[in-house]
């Protein structure tokens, strides 16, 4: 599965042709006779999504102990994000319409090391809100959009150690607890700790909350994190972008369609 992503094979046909000649994936195989076609897609008709994420798991716990940590400072930051993927019709656990099949990704992507950290495969419909508490780890940040609000799970990420940096609704309601200090001359305009939430949904821890612009475009960014300033905060939110770029780069030059062909 790995050779024939990196060797951007377009069909099975092609690969097997290519390991054929390939004395190092006959090594790394254990399979010094090479594969037969029939050996192959016995193979493949076998593995699954359980398989992939294995490797993935393996691959990622390797590769993080040979990177440097970008921003050690600011603690372990952990982006969480979502996106969808076409399916074949033939997979009908990607159920999401009628006249098509996706799959959707719940994805950790490790802001310090620039390297997905977990992966979590579900239909395409499938509710994302769940999926940080799987993905974050007590001590790591999670660093959320606006459509992950949820102020009974902030209640409960707190309350298990794991903390969060979350871009807010713009309608969302607080009571200002206390007013804390920041640069006037850059982009916040806002800093206090809060009570977040209205009357039916008010958590019971309070949070703090910062405002600030980017090309003139407002956002209400909320943490836990007390040992934080306000352009932290902002900044920190500003490097969730990066799990975006990934997803881009990850549809556009790693051909994902056909990854999840291999899986029925």
């Amino acid at each position: 599965m790995i050779y024939y992503h990196t060797g951007e094979y377009i069909s099975a046909q092609a690969l097997l042709q290519d390991m054929q000649n390939d004395e190092s994936v006959k090594y790394l195989t254990n399979c010094p006779e090479g594969f037969g076609q029939s050996t192959f897609y016995e193979a493949n008709s076998s593995r699954g999504v359980i398989q992939m994420l294995e490797v993935f798991d393996r691959l990622s716990r390797k590769v993080s102990k040979c990177l440097g940590i970008a921003h050690a400072q600011l603690g372990n930051l952990v982006a969480i994000d979502g996106s969808l993927i076409d399916a074949s019709l033939s997979m009908t656990w990607a159920d999401y319409k009628s006249s098509s099949n996706k799959a959707k990704v719940h994805l950790g992507f490790d802001l310090n090391r620039s390297i997905p950290l977990k992966l979590y495969l579900t239909e395409g419909k499938g509710s994302e809100r769940p999926f940080v508490s799987y993905i974050l780890e007590p001590g790591q940040t999670g660093v959320i959009d606006r459509g992950y609000q949820d102020h009974e799970r902030f209640d409960e990420w707190i309350d298990e150690g794991k903390h969060f940096v979350a871009r807010l609704k713009n309608n969302t309601k607080w009571d200002v607890i206390d007013r804390l200090p920041f640069n006037k001359n850059g982009k916040v305009f806002f800093f206090a700790k809060v009570s977040l939430g209205d009357e039916n949904h008010k958590m019971r821890h309070p949070v703090y909350l910062v405002g600030f612009h980017v090309r003139k475009k407002k956002f209400w960014v909320s943490t836990d994190r007390a040992d934080l300033t306000a352009e932290q905060i902002a900044f920190i939110y500003s490097l969730r972008w990066e799990i975006e770029k990934l997803f881009s780069w990850w549809k556009r030059h790693l051909n994902v369609y056909h990854l999840i062909l291999f899986f029925r």
